[in-house]
């Protein structure tokens, strides 16, 4: 079988291979600034190895998802999965040897970080009997293993660096090699970037990626001036998959293009003044009151993939045979579980978690460390806890930290069902508004909603109410004289911070 493929040619028009058998040993990473090519690399590279080895492709910014229009590639909509839903297709991803494109590009930054590391550790720790050869692409790496911590919560990039460190350092034994592209070398962790053996370098204009691209490449600081003088499209390639030295490189054409806007000039409207005033402000306010349409409409979207995946690695014969195993399996299991669990006592439950979730700090701890304080104060207590797990927890605790407990049961039920596809992440701070917005209350200063957020970033709040506006939860209406107007999607009630001097003014009137 070949694992030779033209990634493109060198300066005297000769063909210039990659040895994907040798990549799949050694990883690769691409480098160069924005507009240098890396993506038009990447997808060269994933187009013409797609018939070769399964192919897994980390895509925050969905250019990729076209690969699926020429080649058996599935499309996994990050945002219309839960956690748990990502976990398990990376598992059977692996199972079944399908290529997927994770695209991200739906999620809030934060979110598409968690998202990818999730998949990744799925990926790395899948059972021994599926580790098959893979390619797995993260474009965009710096984001995913950050040189430092930035605005990301510490869990967060816990999570992320050790998802993409065990990719490149351990997950060559199990049948995965990395390929990383950066804008910026400095900014990539050094112990991801350091297990690549294999390099393409880019344009890059700034000295201190430029003196670190010559350094892997083995040139010396004047030879690095080679770097900057690059065409857009033309790499430096090093490594024992493509030339033992360093060789100049043209990327080949590809079948398949990505989402990017134009990037030539383009002649502008020819309508007057007057009329393109009118195009902009028609109806604008109309516009402007519509609330967005639900993004939990295209979780839909979750049933379709996994039998996508599923139709491609399993054959009609052994679906009735596994279906009737785990049928048993979870017959017996409840079973067991009914004969034997305790005695449960909801409200002592609630009452530790509400001690909790009211104790300093507490929201800015990380959720494991929680987790495990809640356990010890159940046993202490005396109250069974083993019902609850890590994510049941973890609503539970953003039940608390909202106060949802002070709303009459009927409105407590109907937030509990709008939160239904909220995910973990960010359910704390969107109860946080649909509960004041329930009580007819101003809405929650960026202060309250980082206090139950856990952070103390007002940028990463302003991200965060735009993210839930993307999303459909909410509406959010900014007046350039302070004000804000948060309506939260199925609810009645419209929470203001102008509410309360509204109020204050008509009662003044009355009097």
């Amino acid at each position: 079988m070949r694992s030779q493929i033209e990634i493109g040619t060198d300066s005297a028009q000769q063909a210039v291979a990659i040895d994907v058998a040798e990549l799949l040993a050694t990883r690769l990473l691409v480098q160069g600034n924005s507009g240098s090519g890396k993506s038009h690399l990447l997808r060269r590279l994933l187009e013409q190895s797609a018939g070769l080895v399964q192919q897994v492709v980390i895509d925050p910014e969905g250019d990729f998802t076209s690969l699926a229009d020429q080649f058996d590639h599935v499309v996994i909509d990050a945002a219309a999965h839960s956690s748990r839903e990502i976990e398990a297709l990376a598992g059977r991803v692996r199972q079944h040897r399908v290529s997927v494109v994770l695209a991200l590009d739906e999620l809030e930054v934060e979110q598409q970080i968690r998202c990818a590391a999730i998949f990744l550790a799925a990926l790395f720790d899948a059972p021994r009997e599926h580790w098959f050869p893979a390619l797995v692409v993260v474009d965009e790496a710096q984001m995913f293993a950050p040189a430092a911590a930035g605005e990301l919560a510490e869990d967060t990039r816990r999570m992320t660096l050790s998802a993409m460190t065990n990719l490149m350092c351990r997950g060559r034994k199990r049948g995965l090699a990395g390929i990383v592209a950066t804008q910026r070398l400095a900014k990539l962790a050094k112990n991801v970037a350091a297990e690549a053996s294999n390099f393409l370098m880019g344009r890059t204009f700034l000295d201190i990626d430029m003196q670190r691209a010559a350094d892997l490449l083995g040139m010396d600081r004047r030879q690095a001036e080679r770097i900057r003088d690059l065409q857009r499209g033309h790499f430096l390639g090093l490594g024992p998959a493509i030339s033992r030295h360093p060789i100049a490189v043209q990327i080949g054409s590809v079948q398949t293009g990505g989402k990017n806007a134009a990037e030539d000039l383009t002649p502008l409207p020819t309508a007057t003044g007057a009329d393109l005033e009118a195009l902009l402000h028609d109806e604008l306010a109309k516009e402007a009151a519509e609330p967005l349409p639900r993004a939990a409409v295209r979780v839909q979207r979750s049933v379709d993939v996994e039998q996508e995946i599923s139709r491609r690695g399993v054959s009609e014969a052994e679906r009735p045979a596994a279906s009737h195993t785990s049928d048993r399996s979870t017959s017996s299991e409840s079973e067991s579980a009914s004969a034997s669990a305790p005695d449960i006592d909801e409200h002592a439950v609630m009452r530790i978690i509400g001690e909790l979730a009211a104790e300093d700090g507490s929201t800015f701890q990380s959720a494991a460390a929680l987790f495990r304080s809640f356990a010890m104060r159940c046993r202490q207590a005396r109250v069974p806890s083993a019902h609850i797990d890590m994510v049941h927890f973890r609503r539970l605790f953003a039940y608390a930290s909202a106060g949802l407990e002070r709303l009459d049961s009927a409105t407590r039920e109907t937030i509990e069902r709008l939160a239904e596809d909220v995910p973990d992440d960010v359910l704390a701070p969107y109860l946080t508004l649909a509960v004041a917005a329930a009580q007819g209350l101003a809405t929650p200063d960026e202060e309250e909603l980082a206090r139950v957020y856990g952070t103390s970033s007002p940028s990463r709040i302003r991200r965060l109410l735009d993210h839930l506006e993307r999303q459909g939860l909410i509406v959010v209406r900014e007046e350039f004289g302070g004000g804000r107007t948060v309506t939260v999607y199925g609810l009645d009630a419209a929470a203001s911070r102008d509410n309360q001097a509204a109020m204050a003014h008509r009662d003044q009137a009355v009097l």
